[in-house]
């Protein structure tokens, strides 16, 4: 936060310097307040920029076998353009390089879930995938799977027709 902070800075520093520039060169045909104003454009334009780059930015770092599994763009009240333009400040991706499969039951499948939150950081999570069933369970304190597949200590959610994470956690059951 405190680099785009000063990334915002330096952009209103340069723009408006550019202005102030182009105000001398032209004899000061431009008015005075042009300067604070190509500012302010430089601030915001920045501002806005990386608040719609985000994602893109973040997505495109994730290591290879990391993939986005669910993002969904949306307003919100602070910011009342983005109802017309929406915004992805959140989105969940899942790690198929480290799934396991239940050594009794291969059709369960673990797998960690990454969430990232545009001014929250990151949260990691565990998941259990019942492909047979088509269902999931998030891993928290006192859930497990045992030795013969059965769930304690947790109750099954059915998976949403289409469900990223449950296609990738399943596609080589």
């Amino acid at each position: 936060m405190g680099i785009e902070l000063i990334a915002a800075l330096i952009a209103g520093f340069t723009l408006g310097g550019i202005v102030w520039i182009l105000r001398r060169w032209t004899g000061e045909l431009l008015p005075p307040w042009s300067v604070p104003f190509g500012a302010a454009v430089g601030l915001i334009g920045f501002t806005v920029w990386s608040e719609y780059d985000w994602f893109h930015r973040v997505s495109a770092q994730l290591p290879e076998g990391v993939e986005v599994v669910w993002a969904e763009p949306r307003g919100t009240p602070l910011r009342p353009w983005t109802y017309a333009a929406p915004i992805v400040t959140q989105f969940v991706a899942l790690d198929t390089r480290g799934m396991g499969r239940h050594a009794a039951d291969p059709g369960l499948v673990t797998a960690k879930l990454y969430s990232f939150r545009r001014w929250g950081g990151t949260v990691t999570a565990m998941v259990i995938v019942d492909c047979a069933s088509g269902r999931q369970v998030m891993v928290t304190e006192g859930v497990r799977i045992d030795d013969d597949g059965i769930l304690t200590g947790g109750d099954w959610a059915a998976a949403a027709p289409g469900d990223r994470s449950q296609q990738l956690a399943c596609r080589e059951v």
